[in-house]
């Protein structure tokens, strides 16, 4: 298989199955079914986390509290006092964006192809192609992020500032920057969509270059940095921007 054939199918998303709908059945692709898979995850690893917590913590609350205090501690940098109003939604994304950029490493589920490969059976010729992997390569869910980011930053100055205190920060210093701050809204969102995006199609590329050109255990090794590090780094520089720009709007 060709380099350019492997890389659209690294890149595009498979509809799995519709979603019956008078006049216009609703597809569901690959990137929304892996995106309901972390959310289950985090919802359950969050009320499992969460229960029996003690005074003196052990076990499971250590790790949670220290996990916790690592997000607080990001959002107090960022947002001076401020910090509580907001360090939700920001730990929220970060944990949600690691997972999203490293799952991929979790991929232990054979494909329909690949049960075809082995078992001959037509069934499996015919099901749609269905993998682990990242939500972030599909450029509608990073795109999406980045507009919450920007609603949630404009949210942030509301609630500080309130509306009247928040639209008159748009003329200062000067009302002269009035349309380059209202275009900030506009072309922040697509620069953090297309940073995340780009770097996580890059790792795409790069593994599936490697996976056709090296011997199996190298990409594997490499897969430690391009999924794993790149992908922690890449959430955290989402959220650092999204945190940077909520505190100014709310000083």
């Amino acid at each position: 298989m060709d380099f350019g054939k492997v890389l659209m199918e690294a890149t595009s998303s498979e509809t799995l199955f519709e979603i019956p709908f008078p006049g216009h059945p609703i597809p569901v692709s690959d990137t929304v079914v892996v995106t309901w898979i972390i959310m289950v995850i985090l919802i359950v690893s969050a009320f499992l986390l969460t229960r029996k917590m003690k005074t003196i913590p052990e076990g499971k609350q250590n790790f949670v509290e220290t996990v916790v205090e690592f997000l607080n501690s990001m959002a107090k940098n960022s947002l001076g006092h401020h910090w509580k109003k907001f360090a939700p939604y920001l730990g929220t994304i970060f944990i949600f964006l690691i997972i999203s950029n490293t799952v991929s490493i979790f991929n232990i589920i054979p494909t329909s192809e690949d049960l075809y490969k082995i078992t001959g059976l037509e069934f499996f010729e015919h099901m749609p192609k269905f993998s682990i992997r990242p939500p972030t390569r599909d450029i509608n869910v990073t795109a999406c992020l980045a507009i919450m980011s920007m609603v949630f930053v404009a949210y942030a100055g509301i609630k500080v500032k309130r509306t009247s205190g928040w639209l008159k920060s748009f003329a200062e210093p000067s009302p002269i920057l009035v349309p380059f701050k209202v275009l900030d809204y506009f072309t922040r969102p697509v620069s953090m969509c297309f940073r995340l995006f780009g770097n996580l199609l890059g790792s795409v590329i790069v593994m599936e270059l490697l996976y056709m050109t090296i011997p199996a255990i190298l990409p594997g090794l490499v897969s430690i940095y391009f999924d794993i590090f790149d992908g922690v780094l890449q959430a955290y520089v989402f959220v650092f921007l999204t945190s940077l720009y909520t505190a100014e709007s709310i000083e």
